[in-house]
């Protein structure tokens, strides 16, 4: 079964309304949403869904930087998988995070932040970092990974895109490989790279591990797009300024 667009957006206008002393008001602090759906016919076995059950979770959230947005270290995965094209990587499904757990923790006890993932058919073209999905600066050029079916087409992803266009940014949405990273980090050409979801906004990547080899981006420092990037979509998170793509709903 699917959820109602407009069903959804209502249960969990309601939803806050209710529950509207939970909501935070520090600097950077939110009250997180998590609405999802799970399959709850009365029976065993292995089969599509008739019945699903629709649920909100909320949780007060502190300010996801408190020390400043400092660029983090992430390795490059060549070995395990997070999706594959024709499964469920476009969807936010618990499935995918139980495929990823293995290399998520070899990655943390090596000293890294994250994995950036490769796609699961050729090891070869970059699709997401952790569980956010990713974005670089090159030459000037602003690309991230076509949405290939394997790729969560985040709404992070779909603003900032939206954004950076309406300030004239070139933007391409397309496959980009391993190679064409290491070539860029090797020349210099490779200005930025940084994460995005609804948690971090946007975490800028300071450092990629791959075969052996460690690459820094931007000095280890956050880069100019990235902080203006956090800045812009804050700013009208918190309404310190328009919200001129009409974002924002009102409670």
């Amino acid at each position: 079964p699917q959820m109602d667009e407009e069903d959804m957006l209502s249960a969990i206008t309601e939803f806050v309304k209710v529950e509207k002393d939970w909501v935070p008001y520090g600097e950077g602090e939110s009250l997180y949403l998590r609405p999802f759906m799970f399959g709850n016919d009365e029976h065993l076995g292995v089969h599509s869904i008739n019945r699903a059950s629709f649920l909100i979770i909320a949780s007060p959230s502190g300010s996801y930087y408190q020390e400043g947005i400092n660029p983090v270290k992430i390795m490059i995965e060549d070995q395990d998988v997070r999706a594959v094209r024709g499964g469920t990587g476009y969807a936010k499904c618990g499935g995918n995070y139980a495929a990823a757990t293995r290399a998520g923790e070899k990655a943390e006890k090596l000293g890294f932040t994250q994995v950036l993932w490769l796609d699961g058919v050729e090891r070869k073209y970059i699709e997401e970092v952790g569980a956010m999905n990713v974005m670089m600066k090159i030459d000037g050029e602003i690309i991230t990974p076509m949405l290939s079916g394997s790729i969560l087409p985040g709404i992070t992803r779909k603003s900032i895109i939206e954004l950076l266009k309406s300030k004239g940014y070139k933007v391409s949405e397309r496959k980009i490989s391993i190679d064409e990273i290491i070539d860029a980090l090797k020349s210099g050409k490779m200005e930025e790279f940084w994460g995005c979801g609804t948690a971090a906004v946007v975490s800028p990547v300071g450092e990629l591990y791959y075969e052996g080899e460690t690459y820094i981006i931007n000095d280890n420092k956050i880069g100019e797009t990235t902080q203006m990037l956090y800045n812009t979509l804050t700013d009208i998170q918190w309404g310190r300024t328009e919200d001129k793509f009409g974002w924002i709903t009102r409670i």
